[in-house]
């Protein structure tokens, strides 16, 4: 039996929930999230990390997962897009880029998603530089990137909204 063919017991925290899987030490992060826990939101684009597609949150850090073995991220907070909904209700940052036009064709929607949460879990009002320094790992060749801007911004005001009403509810 190779090395790439022993299965390992992995432990995951995903959206929220304690998995525990057993792959490969040379299985992909995105090919667990995607194959294996059918979480298919994820998109892999440039299998290099250089288009953000694959951007998910690691302990609230975006990360592109098409490059990280999912071994090496036993016992991590792992969230994708798919744990942004909460009790079947969008996040005010997906309501947000429905109601601007941020996604277009949407490949790239999840990872500008990730990013763009991330930087809201930092920073309650960025600015648009700030925004766009935030999202400058993940490429999106249908816009012009105005629209998801405003998406943030729009996500941005709700959270502050949301934050002075229910602190607890805003979190990774």
């Amino acid at each position: 039996m190779t090395m790439s063919s022993k299965k390992v017991p992995t432990r995951l925290r995903v959206n929220g929930e304690d998995i525990e899987v057993y792959v490969p030490p040379n299985r992909l992060l995105i090919e667990v999230l995607r194959e294996d826990l059918n979480l298919t939101g994820t998109k892999l684009g440039c299998d290099d990390g250089s288009c953000g597609a694959c951007t998910i949150l690691v302990n609230g850090i975006p990360c592109q997962c098409c490059m990280m073995l999912a071994v090496s991220y036993q016992d991590s907070d792992i969230r994708t897009v798919e744990g942004l909904a909460r009790n079947g209700k969008l996040d005010p940052l997906q309501k947000a880029f429905c109601e601007a036009g941020g996604q277009q064709c949407g490949f790239c929607t999840p990872g500008l998603l990730m990013a763009a949460r991330a930087l809201l879990l930092e920073n309650t009002s960025p600015t648009v530089e700030e925004i766009s320094q935030a999202l400058a790992g993940n490429l999106c060749r249908c816009t012009g990137y105005t629209k998801i801007i405003a998406a943030v911004q729009q996500a941005a005001r709700e959270y502050q909204e949301n934050r002075a009403k229910e602190p607890e509810r805003i979190a990774i």
